[in-house]
């Protein structure tokens, strides 16, 4: 099977180098059915954020997903989802994600919780890993990438992987229009 590529950036078969992975990334693509199919890139960590690392390396901001961590409450209990959206977009979190949360109020959970609680680094959140119970709502421009660019869980690398396979995580809802274009 041939590995994703993209740009300048060097593909790696992402289960043989879990150095390059945060310990819940390198053990959810253990278990995972279509892990060969999956790339990690080595990257300059002060490169990590997206626009920086798409000029870089001469990246399609199309095929760079971001992943957000957002809650909200409804009755006392707290719900949490990640969203990933395309670099060009950003996550509709007052009405989208609100609704689809059903709570009144969704905001991004702080940056240490986030990172406490996913086992990742800020800069590197990725879908694949996350705490269980937590909803992963995947906007569909995302699974029409031939080739995604995501997080690997630290900020040293990024994983590629067909956007199709993004879709198909553990877990994943697949959302039409989780997203609003910017600008």
């Amino acid at each position: 099977m041939t590995l994703p590529s993209l740009g300048s950036l060097v593909p790696l078969p992402a289960t043989e180098h879990p150095a390059l992975l945060a310990p819940p990334v390198a053990a959810a693509l253990a278990g995972w059915a279509h892990a060969a199919e999956v790339a990690v890139v080595e990257i300059d960590p002060d490169l990590a954020d997206t626009a920086a690392m798409t000029e870089a390396y001469d990246l399609p901001l199309t095929a760079s997903a971001n992943c957000v961590l957002v809650g909200g409450r409804r009755d006392g209990e707290e719900r949490v989802a990640a969203c990933i959206v395309r670099a060009d977009t950003r996550a509709d979190v007052n009405n989208r994600v609100k609704r689809l949360l059903d709570v009144r109020k969704a905001s991004f959970l702080p940056t240490d919780r986030a990172v406490e609680e996913s086992g990742m680094e800020y800069g590197g959140i990725t879908p694949v890993g996350l705490p269980a119970g937590w909803r992963l709502l995947v906007d569909a421009r995302v699974a029409d990438v031939d080739v995604a660019i995501i997080g690997s869980g630290v900020r040293r690398s990024k994983l590629l992987l067909p956007g199709r396979l993004v879709a198909a995580l553990p877990g994943a809802e697949l959302v039409e229009d989780l997203a609003v274009e910017v600008g």
